[in-house]
């Protein structure tokens, strides 16, 4: 049985694990949310922040889909396909790494940020990234809250088959989520 994996909004759902961002692979920036903490994977970020400690989730470097975001990756598409037929298979741009966003985690102590890399090849909606940034704050909320949408999502990751929804089935989830 192969993996399922989805991406809902800000959120990639592995099986039953809940990222913000993109699922890490190796020593790669990510952000696990389990039912105990916040963690921090990859070279430099290994922290566990436990919920009940966390006071607010913030994500910031969100690129949300705008005609000018979707018209330049058009465009460089096209020019990365020209680059890679002139180089005749040359280094190309496919191999560069997606943009990261920030994380904030604040504690009694003060933000800390982790990083993440954004899943969304060209940018989430609006309304996603709205509607993901308003559940990061519901997760906060107190324990039960946590407890019961952490479970719900993890729940939906393991019984997914065939990978991320349409825009409109990622947003009714997230709308269903926040409750």
């Amino acid at each position: 049985m192969s993996a399922t994996m989805a991406m809902v909004g800000l959120f990639w759902i592995a099986e039953g694990d809940v990222y913000v961002g993109a699922k890490p692979s190796g020593h790669a920036p990510g952000v696990r949310l389990s039912p105990e903490a916040v963690v921090g994977l990859g070279d430099g970020q290994s922290r566990l922040h436990l919920w009940e400690d966390v006071r607010d989730l913030t994500v910031s470097g969100v690129p949300v889909k705008t005609l000018m975001r979707q018209v330049g990756a058009v465009k460089d598409l096209a020019l990365g396909t020209v680059l890679e037929l002139a180089m005749a298979g040359g280094s190309g741009l496919a191999g560069e790494a997606p943009p990261l966003m920030r994380v904030g985690v604040e504690t009694a102590d003060g933000v800390h940020e982790l990083m993440t890399y954004v899943a969304a090849a060209r940018g989430y909606s609006q309304t996603e990234a709205d509607l993901s940034h308003t559940l990061l704050s519901r997760l906060t909320e107190g324990e039960a809250t946590l407890e019961t949408t952490l479970a719900t999502m993890a729940r939906w990751g393991r019984a997914r088959e065939g990978g991320t929804p349409r825009r409109a089935e990622r947003e009714e989830l997230l709308r269903e989520w926040l409750g």
